[in-house]
């Protein structure tokens, strides 16, 4: 595969993840309680970054050739559907909301990391691979602050 197809394959997979990951935040941001207004306005943000982060890698494929997808993973409709039941099932209570907000972010770091473990072959041109490196280590903020929101909560 040459090096601007598998930038263009590698890049789209990062889109999908954070159109994901946006639309997740934004169901969590309308799950959460008008008490909860600090986490509404954290979600809100975090939805922000990564439609920014999507519009970056964007950016990238165009410069490449290719077409940016639009699309959500398959595994992000079952990480949205999974949070659908569990907070149907725990009444959308705070530590619940950033339980599921933490999974994503899991998901969000394993995409990234994979993204650039795949790459054995050198086939990610160096702005491309120093775009994905500065994002992950963006994300892995938001996935520290998601948690340690988290552990904050009362069991």
């Amino acid at each position: 595969m040459k090096t601007n197809e598998k930038n263009i394959e590698v890049l789209n997979d990062l889109i999908q993840i954070n159109n994901d990951r946006a639309t997740g935040y934004e169901k969590a941001a309308k799950e959460t309680e008008a008490v909860d207004q600090d986490l509404r306005t954290i979600f809100n943000s975090l939805a922000s970054e990564s439609r920014t982060y999507a519009n970056e890698l964007s950016r990238y494929v165009n410069q490449q050739g290719g077409t940016p997808t639009d699309s959500t993973t398959v595994s992000g409709k079952l990480y949205r559907v999974w949070m659908d039941v569990k907070a149907t099932f725990s009444g959308k209570d705070r530590k619940a909301i950033l339980e599921s907000c933490e999974y994503g972010e899991d998901a969000a770091q394993k995409a990234y990391k994979e993204a650039l473990k795949a790459d054995t072959d050198n086939r990610l041109s160096p702005d491309v691979r120093h775009v994905i490196e500065e994002q992950k280590n963006k994300l892995k903020g938001s996935h520290d602050r998601i948690k340690m929101l988290r552990d904050a909560q009362p069991a």
